[in-house]
């Protein structure tokens, strides 16, 4: 397999981009790429560090961000698996991308800039509920806002196909499988709704 190796022998294939693809990009909020990231409650939010690259799934029960002003936008960092692969990326290379995703829409609203981590008790306040706050918050700096064209989700019926996840392996399966067997992924998938109830926010 012979690898494409220059921008020129890719753009070569590809030609030039259409004129909407061109002047979708917003470099602050508008009013409409404003409403449409407000009905999101999930995104996907991917990082780059010396070890790589990460994608992380980031959801809340409302907006899963909130706008500080048309520049900037803030997401918590509710519960997860500690892990911090995405707040450690950050730290290190502020590069972050966001997805947002809206059930039942097959279009996708991507931004682009940067991010910091911060533990500020003000702005941990405006996400708390419940009495519980995220540790910290990801303060990102809008540089570009787009629209994604919807073929992708189209061509997956993400929101269309039904249910596929019957048989699929479960996540105590997979540490089963991690650890030759060592670790008890029964129990594990048996404790987990309680666990995750508990342990939501």
């Amino acid at each position: 397999m012979k690898a494409i190796e220059t921008v020129e022998a890719l753009e070569a294939l590809y030609g030039t981009p259409g004129e909407a693809a061109v002047v979708k990009v917003a470099r602050r909020l508008t009013p409409l790429y404003r409403a449409w990231i407000a009905r999101s409650r999930f995104c996907i939010l991917s990082t780059v560090g010396p070890e790589g690259t990460d994608a992380s799934p980031r959801g809340d029960d409302g907006p899963v961000v909130q706008e500080l002003d048309p520049g900037t936008l803030a997401l918590p960092d509710w519960r997860g698996n500690d892990r911090i692969d995405s707040l450690r990326n950050i730290v290190r290379d502020p590069r972050v991308s966001l997805m947002f995703f809206v059930p039942g829409s097959a279009n996708v609203i991507r931004i682009n800039g940067r991010g910091r981590v911060t533990a500020d008790a003000a702005l941990r306040a405006r996400f708390g509920r419940d009495g519980k706050l995220p540790r910290t918050v990801v303060v990102i700096e809008i540089a570009e806002v787009y629209s994604q064209c919807a073929r992708a989700l189209l061509r997956a019926r993400l929101w269309t196909a039904g249910d596929d996840s019957a048989g699929l392996p479960t996540v105590g399966d997979l540490l089963r499988e991690m650890t030759d067997g060592q670790f008890d992924g029964a129990a594990y998938d048996a404790e987990w709704p309680g666990r995750a109830a508990r342990t939501m926010w």
